[in-house]
């Protein structure tokens, strides 16, 4: 799906990709939990249906959840420090650097 702009207005098709990307991650993370929720019921059906003396679906669902919380935390930027603009920071910096020495030579 394309996004229909009207060429008067001023558009900046890398802002566009950055936020395209984001949107596909976003999508990802709610595949993501919607799976682990859909999974981790089943676990919890099985083991209240086979075994209800022994509660063990807790034990896939703490490990796995970890998981959906790293996900969800990288995804929505909690992590902005290392994510993307950090490297995008980290690039332009060591491309100063360079200028300057050669500037210097």
């Amino acid at each position: 799906m394309e996004l229909k702009h009207n060429p008067q207005e001023s558009f900046d098709h890398d802002a566009y990709q950055k936020a395209k990307q984001q949107v596909a991650e976003i999508r990802g993370f709610y595949i993501h939990f919607f799976v682990y929720l859909l999974v981790n019921l089943f676990f919890l059906v099985v083991n209240l249906k086979y075994s209800p003396n022994h509660i063990w679906f807790f034990w896939p669902a703490f490990g796995w959840g970890i998981g959906v919380l790293f996900h969800g935390l990288r995804v929505f930027s909690f992590s902005s420090s290392w994510g993307k603009s950090w490297e995008e920071r980290k690039i332009r910096e060591l491309m100063e650097k360079e200028k300057q020495q050669q500037k210097q030579h």
